[in-house]
């Protein structure tokens, strides 16, 4: 089992190589989109994802290395071959390993809502992370956000809503249903049973 989940680590996972940015045409062997998932936890959502879009290449970010482990063991080489992971806590330093305008799709599945005000100022979705998401995001490229904290979800259609660089399709900023091809997670299936009901976001960058 050890051997096996080395063997799975030397082929899905990517070094972080903060002083120079991924070749993604060298590391998937194509000129295929990139999409990016920002916290990947258990993994359902990445590894469907690339299921669903064999065309599209698939970069999972996760610091936990339990999380990192779970996905390594759900991961087939015969048919994820456009799925690598990378071991990365994720702040503004991660536009020194992604290229800019290199990604086409980012995915934020459920942050950490940080509820209390306090630690408002621990939240990933912040006025500079996404300006770091802006420059990896190609021209017209898209982020899909969830979450289940009503505040948290009011807190980033504002923030968006205040940037030129960014326009929401949705006409009031959410939407209760979930985009096409939406993937439910553990973690949402659980918070779902618990009563909390998602909120679904969706930026595009503009072109100019």
């Amino acid at each position: 089992m050890k051997e096996n989940l080395e063997k799975e680590r030397d082929f899905f996972e990517l070094k972080s190589k903060q002083e120079k940015g991924l070749d993604f045409i060298k590391i998937f062997g194509n000129v295929n989109p990139v999409h990016l998932e920002i916290g990947c936890g258990r993994g359902e959502f990445l590894i469907q994802k690339a299921l669903n879009l064999p065309d599209g290449n698939f970069l999972g970010i996760e610091f936990k290395e339990k999380r990192i482990k779970i996905i390594l063991r759900k991961l087939d080489f015969k048919l994820h071959k456009n799925v690598r992971i990378m071991k990365l806590f994720v702040d503004e330093n991660l536009k020194k390993c992604i290229p800019e305008k290199s990604i086409s799709k980012i995915y934020i599945i459920h942050p950490d809502p940080w509820p209390k005000r306090k630690h408002h100022k621990n939240r990933l979705i912040n006025d500079r992370f996404v300006g770091v998401l802006s420059e990896i995001l190609k021209p017209d490229g898209r982020l899909e956000i969830a979450t289940d904290h009503a505040e948290y979800a009011e807190w980033i259609i504002n923030l968006f809503a205040a940037r030129k660089d960014f326009v929401s399709e949705y006409e009031n900023g959410y939407s209760s249903i979930p985009v096409e091809g939406h993937i439910e997670t553990y973690f949402e299936m659980k918070k779902r049973q618990e009563g909390f009901k998602p909120i679904f976001m969706e930026f595009k960058k503009k072109s100019v």
